[in-house]
Order: structure tokens, then sequence, then C-alpha cells
């Protein structure tokens, strides 16, 4: 539910940030005492891409000698709306071995008509990428503006070993970038102390580094049968093993080194003597004092080790090792992969690295990947028990699918096909949504939304060139390319991650067009009669594929003296009570959140439709000490605050809605005087803990379990509405809202026509 706006970009359109630090070797980072001549572009000799900064995509990266703040150089993106992916970078780096508190970028901006967000950007990484991170999101640079000087600051972080920073242009215009600065408490980078960082075992063990060394073609079913038993030992020392918890050996090493010997046993004897040879290897495990123990008092999901005990898997010997490893677990929790963020304690992964270095395919790096995605939703997953799969036989099913995959696409794939079995809504490979099928640069000017179970065109993304492809609103698409679209789906529907069909769908339909551009075939049905029309695919700005569901026009409006609209997509918290003082003497407040929240608005709005104090949800957070374990915490809690709106609210809902969206569902159903309309959301809420992957893959799970307040769940499940109503593909062809025109006729009762009601509905035009 704390995904900013930005994640709704991530998610709808496949937009990613720069990529993280294990990008980039060390030898790459700029020597401080040249920054100066790089900061102001005046080492350049020639046009065309800045030297010695990264600049992504080809082409709209430039330096300029005709528009500059200083000197004789400055740097120019440029996009268009034909430019690759949804967004351009200009960033270089340098190593954080210096002292201080707070890191500041200074530079100045120039814009000609920049239609999303221009800024500087900063980050620093550590070997957990973006410990710190700000790109302006909050306070973007639009439209066309003259030079002027701009900062954004972080606070050093003493786990950061690289600071990466740039300008970031989102959308369409231009933007310069001049006379930048790096500065430690106010003063250059170059004038701070140095400090020298004590070295980690990631620093001292470098076995690996170039690759694992493990390659497999072929895997015989004791092979597969030991590599889970091993996948699953890992794991549980990962997070029980006294050493592991200290940070004294390169955890993801110590698996690669392992492999090989579990690849060459025979049988399960021979693979768990070896494994029990390997934890013998790693130091006795001295008895606890303090133990840990489990509260019982408020538990909701205890671990899972019963298999610990499972002598026809482990055989006795390997068996009585880590049930000795587990009774001797230490009280206070600490672990060197993750800790409990504060307040929402979901948790915030360390020591995760990326390998983006290593070249793949590379089976080792593949089944690690594996092992680290299957373990971190063993143990740190609040929704295990609700996920609908069996855990340990999805382990030993992919084994296979991932270890011997022969490319890094196919690898990604099937790694998003795991992601897919968690059924996690905030889970997929989000660095990597490019490789998903169908592939390509471009896609019909239009956005797909499944409609009755079928795909529909359901609104334009590019006026123009819809009305040149001959789709229309109402469209049913049942072919594209020839290929029956049940079949494409069939295909296709592995690789989507999502808590719920109806996410699955959502996200299918927004992205089933996409291929090759330029011309392609579509067989459509309109008004029951199949055509075949040949629509272009055309390049597609990714911040126009969002799916919000919600009324054009205003943030806030009266569709009558009776009733106020009010959408969540651009509301304004410090606007709250103005929009309930607006909606003073009406008899409804329809709240849109068929979309996601621009801002967080739960208790803003939310303490506003209350008139006395009122438990809107209850979460459950994982247990340090005790991993697999989730605990019950207090109901959250809406306070009444001033002006108090008294009238009916209906809340209207669909697949759009999602995590915070959902989130903020909840705490607006709390008031007694409330409906939530229209179909299932998302079921996909709870503080999201990201991650990398081998590869330079990046993802993330919902780390906390949000329940409502009598502990009923809605993970997977959604918010479930009180009226059930859905679009319709006669609807969409005649520009109707069904869904908001059940909204009203719930408040206003059959006092008020049809007629009026479908009146009243109707979408206006505007932004």
């Amino acid at each position: 539910m704390a995904m900013r706006k930005l994640l709704l970009v991530l998610i709808g359109a496949g937009l990613s940030l720069p990529s993280p630090a294990q990008d980039t070797h060390a030898s790459t980072l700029t020597d401080v005492a040249a920054l100066p001549q790089v900061l102001n572009f005046e080492d350049q000799k020639s046009m065309g891409p800045p030297v010695g900064w990264m600049g992504k995509p080809e082409g709209t990266v430039l330096i300029d000698d005709k528009i500059v703040h200083g000197g004789h150089w400055a740097a120019r993106l440029e996009r268009q709306a034909d430019s690759a992916g949804g967004f351009s970078t200009l960033h270089r780096a340098i190593a954080m071995d210096f002292a201080g508190t707070t890191v500041e970028l200074r530079g100045f901006l120039r814009t000609e008509q920049v239609s999303q967000l221009a800024g500087l950007w900063m980050r620093e990484d550590g070997e957990t990428p973006s410990l710190a991170f700000d790109n302006m999101a909050k306070r973007p640079v639009t439209g066309t503006t003259e030079w002027t000087e701009y900062s954004i600051k972080l606070p050093v972080h003493p786990e950061a070993r690289e600071l990466f920073f740039g300008a970031l242009l989102v959308g369409n215009g231009k933007l310069w970038v001049d006379d930048l600065q790096v500065l430690v408490d106010g003063k250059p980078v170059a004038s701070a102390p140095k400090v020298e960082h004590a070295k980690t075992v990631f620093d001292l063990d470098k076995k690996f580094d170039e690759g694992s060394g493990i390659k497999l073609d072929t895997l015989s079913e004791i092979q597969i049968s030991n590599l889970a038993t091993l996948g699953r030992v890992w794991g549980f020392l990962k997070y029980h093993h006294p050493a592991v918890l200290a940070g004294k050996l390169h955890w993801d090493y110590e698996l690669l080194r392992t492999v090989p010997a579990i690849l060459q046993a025979h049988d399960r004897t021979q693979a768990n003597a070896a494994m029990l040879k390997w934890i013998e290897g790693l130091g006795p495990v001295a008895p606890c004092e303090p133990c840990a123990s489990l509260d019982e008092k408020d538990i909701q999901l205890r671990p899972d080790v019963s298999w610990l005990s499972d002598e026809t898997m482990l055989g006795t010997e390997l068996s009585k090792s880590l049930l000795a490893i587990y009774r001797n677990r230490p009280a206070g929790g600490h672990q060197f992969y993750l800790t409990l963020a504060p307040q929402v304690k979901n948790p915030s992964f360390k020591h995760e690295l990326s390998y983006s270095l290593v070249k793949f395919p590379d089976s080792g790096f593949q089944l690690l990947a594996l092992y680290r995605f299957w373990n971190i939703m063993e143990y740190w997953s609040p929704n295990r028990d609700i996920m609908g799969e069996d855990w340990g036989k999805v382990l030993a099913e992919f084994i296979p699918r991932i270890a011997l995959a022969k490319t890094k696409d196919a690898y990604t794939l099937q790694m998003m096909a795991l992601i897919g079995r968690a059924h996690d809504g905030h889970a997929n490979l989000w660095s990597s949504l490019a490789v998903r099928p169908p592939t390509g640069e471009c896609q019909f000017p239009v956005i797909v939304r499944f409609i009755q179970d079928q795909p529909v065109v359901y609104d334009y993304i590019i006026p123009k060139d819809a009305k040149e492809s001959g789709l229309v609103a109402g469209d049913v698409i049942t072919e594209i390319d020839g290929v029956p679209v049940k079949k494409l789906v069939e295909d296709w529907k592995p690789y989507y991650d999502g808590s719920n069909d109806a996410a699955i769908m959502r996200d299918i339909g927004l992205y089933m067009t996409r291929g090759k551009c330029g011309d392609a075939n579509a067989g459509i049905l309109r008004d029951g009669k199949p055509l075949t029309l040949k629509p272009k695919r055309v390049p597609v700005p990714p911040q126009s594929m969002g799916f919000a569901h919600d009324q054009p026009g205003e943030t806030f409006r009266l569709l009558s003296k009776d009733v106020a609209y009010l959408k969540l997509s651009t509301v304004k918290a410090a606007d709250a009570a103005h929009y309930v003082e607006s909606a003073a003497g009406t008899k409804a407040l329809i709240i849109d959140i068929r979309n996601y929240p621009s801002e967080f608005m739960v208790f803003a709005l939310g303490q506003l439709l209350v008139g006395n104090e009122t438990p809107f949800a209850r979460f459950t957070v994982g247990d340090l000490a005790n991993p697999g374990a989730f605990h019950w915490t207090e109901p959250e809690r809406l306070k009444p605050e001033k002006p108090l709106y008294a009238g009916k609210i209906a809340i209207l809902v669909d697949e759009g809605s999602i995590s915070q969206s959902e989130y903020t569902s909840m705490a607006f159903r709390a008031s007694p005087r409330a409906i939530v309309v229209g179909s299932t959301t998302a079921g996909a809420d709870g503080n999201v803990s990201p991650f990398a992957l081998p590869g330079g893959l990046n993802t993330m799970i919902s780390g906390i379990g949000v329940f409502y307040p009598d502990k009923k769940p809605t993970q997977r499940i959604g918010i479930l509405p009180d009226f059930e109503v859905r679009p319709t593909i006669a609807g969409i062809r005649a520009g109707r809202d069904e869904v908001l025109e059940e909204a009203l006729r719930q408040v206003l009762g059959n006092s008020v026509p049809a007629a009026e009601i479908e009146k009243m509905a109707r979408p206006t035009t505007g932004n």
C-alpha cells in the first residue's frame, strides 16, 4: 500500500528506473578529482553523445554547443512520441569513499515542452541497490522553463559504496543539463574526508565473480530430487545458521561450491551425506543463551519446519543436524540478509546481489535465483498459506526449467513463470517486462480491456492513429495476425503474474497487441459481425498505458445538486477538507478508486468520513527470530476529524484498483454510510519489499499481510464489492459508465429516472 505513483507506471507500462550499481565495474567510476570538467561537460571534444556518461536510450541523449548555461557545452535529453523506452537518463557514478552526513547534487536545468517529468536524480548503492534514491518525482519540472538551478539531497547511507547521479526525462520534450555539482555537507566532494570501509565477506570471497562454472545440459530425476532438497536446506541455513546470521559466509557462493557434489551424488543417501559434511564444515553451533521462542499469543502463521524431521527425505543424521540448528536459534532475531522496516515491519532485504556482470546462461546462478526467490516466499511472504500452490512441488518442477534455460531471455521467462506461481501481484520481473510475450516495440493505438471475458477496445491511446486503424470502442478482438486470441492468451498467461485472474487478464489486455512496428492484421467482432482490419502497430508512450478506469475531467465536481464525484488519480491530500466542504449538502459522495491514488488519502480523507474512532484494517508482520512466523498487530484506526461528510458514500473499484487503492478502499469502507460498487480488485495489498535476482533482475513481494479488523483476508481475494457490476460490451459501445450508474442508483434510490442516471454518469471531456 506504500507504493508510490511511479510504481503505477512501473506496473502499467513496464517503465523501470536506471540500472543498479552492479551493472558498473568499480574501474568505470569517475575520479572525483576530474569531476569539475565532467560536471560542466567542458571535457567534450565533439558532437554526439556525452563522452564518459551513460545515456539511454541511444539517440535521446546528446551534447549541445548551441544552448548552454556556461562554457561551451551542455547535455541535452530529447524525446518524441516514438522515442524508445519510457524515459531517457543521463548518469555517471563515483565511489562513496567519503565521510559526511548529506550528499547533494546541484545543477542547472532548462526545459522545452516537457510533458511528464524532467529532473535530477541520484541513488546510493551498496551490496543492496537503491539504499537511498530521489528523482524529483514529487517536484517535477514540466513545460518550458529557462535555466534554473535545482538541488536534491540524500543522507549518506553507511552501507553505500557507489553514488549514481544525473538527469532524467520522462515523456516527450527537451531537457538541457549543465554546471552540475556534487557536494558533501555543502562542500565539493573532492574535499570531503576519505574513509576506508571495512571489508565484508563479499569483498573477501571473489571465487565466482566471473561465473559459477556449472554447465548443465540434462538433469536426472535423482539430481532434481537432490537439488530440491539442497534448495530447502540452503534456505533454512540462510535464515537459521549462526555463521550465516553473523555475515561470516558468502552464502550464495557457498551454494555454488556445494552444487557440484550434489550433482555427482548417485542417490539420495550420497547427496544427504554431502550436505551433512558441508554443514559440519561451517563450524559448531553453540547452545543458544537465551534461545528464541515462538509467541503463540498473537500468532497468525507458524513456520513450516515439519520437513526437518522427515528422515525419508533427509536421512537420520542430516535431519538431526538441522533440528539441532533450529533448536539453538538465538533470541534477538538478528538476520544478515534482511531487517524489518521501521514502523510498518515489512522485510527490508539486504545483501541480495544481482550479479549483473555474470554472463548468462549460467546454470549455477540460475539455480541460485530459483532458491533465493523460493525461500524468500517460504520464510518472508505473509501470504504463503493462501498461495494455492504446493510450494515444495513448485521448487522441484522449476529446477530443470530454470537451471537448463539456454539463454538469458529463456532464463528470465522461466523466472517470470516461477514468480507467477506465487500469485502475488506485487511480484514480477519489473526490470524485464520487454521479454514477456508478446514482444515488440509497438502496439495498436488503443487500450484493450477484458469485458465479459472478451478482449474489447476500451479506449484510444492515440486518437488519430486509432481512427486510421479502423478500431472503435466496443470492438471485440478475436484474432491477431491470424492467431485466435484464445490461443494467444493460453500461451502467454503463464508469464503474467497477478494475485487473481482479474489482475492477470488486466495486464494481458494492456500488452496483447504488442509486436513489430508497422502493418498487422486483426479479426474483430463489431455488433456481432466479423470483420478483418489492418491496423498499424505504432510506438505508444508507456505513460499512456495506465489502467485507470475513472472519469476524465476535474478531480472533484458535482454530478447534480445531490451527488458529488471525487476521483483519486489526481487528488491532493492537502485539499481533503476542501473536497468535503464542497460536497456539503449533497446526499452522496462518489469516490472513484478505479485507479491508483496520486497521493496517500487514507487518513487525510478517511478521517473526514467517520463520526467515531473506527478500525479498518489489521496487519501481520514477520518474526526475525522465527523465520516463517507472522504475528497480528493491533488494528489500524480512523480518528474523526472535521469537517465531517454526513451523506452516503459510494466507493468505485475494479481490477485496476491495486495495493494502495485497495487499502484506501478498506479505510473509506469503514464509514457506516459507505458501500463499495464495482468488481473484484487486484488482490495485492501490503507494503512492498523489493530485492534483486541474479542477472540484474528485480522483483518484490507483498511484505505484510493486510486483513480486515475481523481478520478476514484481502490478499488474492481483493476488495469484494457490496454491489457487483461490470461494464458490458454494449455499454462500452454506447460510451456509458455502468459502474457509476449503479452507484448512483444505490445512493439515490428509485426516485431518479434511469435516463437521468445515465446522463449524470456520462463521462465528461477534459484531462
